[in-house]
């Protein structure tokens, strides 16, 4: 038996019609190898839009793909991720189903997650990802009896990062304990970090992340280059994750120290070192302190001229400033830092327990989800809150 795993795909996340071409045109590489290695079906655990509310062009180009997949008979089994996910519940994913182009395999009956079953008969079940990790309240009140007690070969889609699995460079980011997710499955098909991993996990299965189908942002787009996804092979039972990369578009990177610089100097410094970028993206990370001018007195559009023949650039000057800038003195902690600290310097003045005070101020920071009303809106924030103050 084989099967696909994708994740995160993102489509129509990029503000830049070249890079959301690409975006596309990886989705559809993925389903043409899928078609190509005959996979039993594919699994997408969340994110497949960037937004629960994407274009109609999206949506359309999206469905065409997909369309692929059922012309093979290849079925696509679902679950929301934290950004097509809606506050009320609705996802675009449910127009897709109702065309039978997916599966969502989030299925509760009678209060219980239940199985969808492949005609491999693989059964599978999954639950979704919510904006701020907010899912775990769900996870919290699952019944897994019937989850664990199933026999067979079983597959769980989750969407949540999970403290056990992540790297060093997600340390400083929320996760939850892998406790969360039902034991005794096969196979755990993760998604929403954005970074590959397979392992066996005793007492559950193979868990695995097999990052973004397409990078999402600038970093991503610097630091993996391209996306990719995995094909699982499953004979007797023993499972083996291929990661599969989808390199559409070359990326190459340039790091760029302006320290003590003039705006002329980085110029002439970026057409220097910037070489061999024909049809290919090309990222420029911009760092230091001018030593005159402005960031604004740097001529990006005789740049982006002298690089016309790139499929396209993209700069970060993030952390590029003046020297009157760097002079104004400021906590350099960050803000979640800066938060904590307050907290537990006035706990003692305060009825609610901190990590309950911290969960309450992560709730009143979300923001409107794309196309959701005010009343909605409001009426998410004050049950979220209600809930971890048990009123």
């Amino acid at each position: 038996m084989k099967f696909a795993h994708f994740s995160d795909c993102h489509i129509g996340g990029w503000r830049e019609d070249s890079l959301r071409d690409i975006n596309l045109k990886s989705f559809e590489l993925a389903v043409d190898i899928c078609i190509k290695e005959h996979t039993g079906f594919v699994i997408i655990a969340g994110d497949l839009f960037d937004t629960a509310l994407p274009s109609i062009d999206i949506l359309k180009s999206t469905a065409k793909i997909l369309n692929k997949l059922k012309d093979f008979d290849i079925p696509i089994y679902i679950i929301p991720g934290s950004h097509d996910f809606s506050a009320s519940g609705k996802t675009m994913l449910d127009v897709l189903e109702n065309t039978g182009l997916v599966h969502n395999v989030m299925k509760f009956n009678n209060n219980k997650l239940e199985f969808t079953t492949d005609r491999t008969g693989v059964k599978l079940a999954g639950m979704f990802g919510r904006k701020g990790g907010l899912e775990t309240y769900d996870y919290a009140n699952l019944d897994k009896e019937n989850l664990e007690t199933e026999s067979g070969f079983k597959i769980f889609l989750f969407h949540t990062l999970l403290e056990e699995l992540k790297n060093y460079s997600f340390e400083n980011i929320e996760s939850e304990s892998i406790s969360i997710l039902p034991k005794g499955f096969n196979y755990y098909a993760g998604g929403h970090p954005h970074f590959v991993y397979s392992r066996y996990h005793e007492n559950y299965g193979v868990m695995a992340y097999p990052g973004p189908l397409y990078p999402n942002n600038f970093q991503e787009l610097e630091k993996l280059k391209h996306g990719g996804f995995f094909i699982v092979d499953v004979e007797n039972n023993n499972i083996t994750s291929n990661h599969i990369p989808l390199n559409v578009v070359d990326v190459i990177s340039y790091f760029i120290n302006a320290e003590n610089m003039t705006p002329k100097d980085v110029e002439n410094d970026i057409l220097s070192k910037v070489i061999d970028f024909d049809n290919k993206i090309v990222t420029i990370r911009i760092e230091g302190c001018l030593k005159s001018g402005k960031v604004s007195d740097i001529n990006f559009k005789y740049i982006n001229e002298s690089l016309s023949k790139a499929y396209h650039v993209l700069k970060n000057t993030s952390k590029l400033v003046t020297k009157d800038f760097q002079e104004i003195k400021a906590d350099n902690r960050n803000i979640d830092d800066i938060e904590i600290s307050i907290v537990k310097d006035h706990q003692d003045q305060s009825f609610i327990e901190e990590s309950k005070i911290m969960n309450i101020m992560k709730c009143l920071d979300k923001e409107k989800f794309d196309g959701e009303k005010n009343s909605d809106f409001e009426s998410r924030i004050i049950k979220e809150v209600s809930s971890i103050i048990e009123l």
